[in-house]
């Protein structure tokens, strides 16, 4: 027997049909000898709808009693799939993020899981009891409120409790067949990924893919919780050890489910291996792009070039909270001996982060500030392009060629991120895909729900 924590987004449990297909593939699992911890979402689109009151209540919600509010949706969902499951002929227990020993720290709002206690759930497994466990919550060490997790809480939820009670596997149930080589909804013809590692999963979910949050995957990799991904709408109800779906694990070598795939963008080719282990240790790996819409970008001018005018300006932005992804210095102007730093930050930050700005104006002299919101970030995975000089040229030919103009440019080992104009962000993702050969010959992806959660 092996131990399963399943977990349910909100798409998947959106309303009283879906929890009762959630609820048969649960027990399909049980019935093939698995224990089962089920993690679910709010149903749908509740969590927006609790906001959407709270907003029409009070200008500014405390955030506890904002937690407290928001919690309410997943108990729902919890509640609902056990009477779902006791329906079927199988006992079923639900707890709350706190009764589930989700232990956090005390940012309510984005509280972190700082421990996890699951001595309940080891009891209701050990009775023979599926149980389901409400995601995106848990409660502060310190005060005992109730707290929630942030965006992916639920993702998070799931593996941190997978990672606590030893499972053999975490499954991340959405409404896509798995992970994609880029979002089928821009790419019809994405290619689904057999498997992948921690790090280019990191990477993708960092940087657009909204499959998967960031947290989740840093905790699976960080405790070697081999993940899966899954939809919960495809008529695949079977054993959780199938092969099906999206693995994630730190042995994966990205492949898609195709063979070898080869296309020229301008003088440089590149080779995208799929489906087999027959290839060149040069080829490079490209596991899939991602984009990112949420993105805001503010141009600092005419910053003094002297020591400690930067650590000013990004120390301003720490305190404010704002949370700095790339970042672009111009080189120093000889008549003035200023410079211009440009950066990306999420766009829901920036209003905090022009104030903090404005804040510093005066000690270090800057010359004013621009920012625009009309952006979108592009992102290249892939753990082979860290030893191929070919990728680069090969994104910017593909962008040159569809009309993108590129405005900041940042690497890692294993990805490459641009900035373009927002408008231009799905043309640049179609393009990226054919550059890299990812392209299947038939539309493949299928997007049951809607929503890719």
């Amino acid at each position: 027997m092996t131990l399963v924590v399943q977990k349910y987004g909100g798409s998947s449990v959106a309303d009283a049909e879906c929890v009762q297909r959630v609820a048969r593939r649960v027990v399909a699992a049980r019935k093939a000898g698995h224990d089962v911890v089920v993690v679910v979402s709010a149903m749908g689109d509740t969590t927006d709808e609790l906001l959407d009151l709270a907003d029409r209540i009070s200008t500014g919600p405390a955030g506890r009693e904002l937690d407290m509010l928001l919690t309410a949706g997943e108990r729902i969902s919890m509640s609902l799939l056990a009477m779902a499951v006791t329906e079927l002929g199988h006992h079923a227990t639900s707890f709350t993020g706190s009764q589930a020993g989700v232990f956090t720290d005390a940012a309510h709002g984005r509280a972190r899981i700082v421990d996890v206690a699951p001595a309940r759930i080891h009891a209701a497994l050990a009775a023979g009891s599926v149980v389901i466990v409400a995601g995106f919550q848990g409660i502060a060490q310190d005060t005992q409120d109730v707290t929630t997790l942030g965006r992916g809480g639920s993702d998070t939820t799931a593996v941190a409790l997978a990672a606590a009670l030893g499972a053999d596997l975490c499954e991340i149930y959405t409404d896509v067949d798995g992970v994609f080589t880029a979002d089928p909804r821009i790419v019809p013809t994405a290619r689904p990924i057999a498997e992948i590692g921690y790090d280019e999963m990191l990477e993708l979910a960092a940087h657009g893919a909204k499959i998967l949050h960031s947290r989740c995957v840093e905790f699976a990799k960080r405790y070697q919780v081999p993940l899966r991904v899954r939809s919960s709408f495809a008529d695949d109800i079977d054993d959780p050890a199938s092969p099906a779906g999206t693995h994630i694990t730190s042995a994966a070598t990205p492949r898609a489910a195709t063979t070898v795939a080869t296309t020229t963008v301008a003088t440089t080719t590149i080779a995208a291996t799929e489906g087999t282990t027959d290839h060149a240790m040069e080829d490079p790996l490209i596991s899939g792009i991602a984009h990112d819409r949420s993105q805001s970008k503010i141009t600092v001018l005419g910053i003094p070039d002297k020591p400690g005018a930067a650590a000013t300006v990004f120390t301003a932005l720490a305190e404010a909270g704002c949370d700095i992804d790339m970042i672009v210095q111009n080189v120093s102007a000889d008549a003035t001996s200023c410079t211009d730093i440009s950066f990306t930050l999420s766009a829901s930050a920036t209003p905090a982060a022009l104030d903090a700005l404005q804040g510093i104006e005066a000690n270090i002299g800057f010359c004013g500030l621009r920012h625009d919101d009309r952006v979108g970030k592009l992102s290249v995975v892939g753990a082979g392009m860290r030893s191929h000089p070919g990728v680069s040229a090969a994104l910017f030919s593909a962008l040159a060629e569809t009309g993108v103009n590129i405005q900041m440019i940042s690497t890692s080992e294993i990805r490459i991120s641009v900035v373009v104009h927002v408008d231009d962000l799905e043309a640049a993702v179609a393009a990226a895909h054919t550059a890299f050969g990812l392209d299947s010959d038939q539309i493949e992806a299928v997007v049951y729900g809607g929503t890719g959660r």
